[in-house]
């Protein structure tokens, strides 16, 4: 918990904005990265279309979701033939 104080203080001095600023940016950043990963996750079971998730994630997060799945499943198909 220290080691987070600690960055909170230094972010504050060196972005010159308040620790309640800061925390204020670090809530609204962490729900952004929730909500795309919901997303995404949405995205890759089928749960909504290509589209919907660009339109929420953005197409370079639902390009790299693509890639790295992609990836997984070569993977898994090398393993398999192993």
């Amino acid at each position: 918990m220290s080691e987070i104080l600690g960055c909170l203080e230094q972010l504050a001095r060196e972005m010159r904005k308040t620790e309640s600023e800061l925390m204020a940016l670090a809530f609204e950043t962490g729900m952004r990265q929730l909500w795309r990963q919901r997303t995404l996750d949405q995205y890759l079971r089928g749960e909504i279309t290509r589209e919907e998730a660009v339109k929420q994630a953005g197409s370079d997060w639902v390009d790299l979701a693509e890639r790295q799945r992609e990836a997984i499943l070569q993977d898994i198909a090398w393993a398999k033939g192993k």
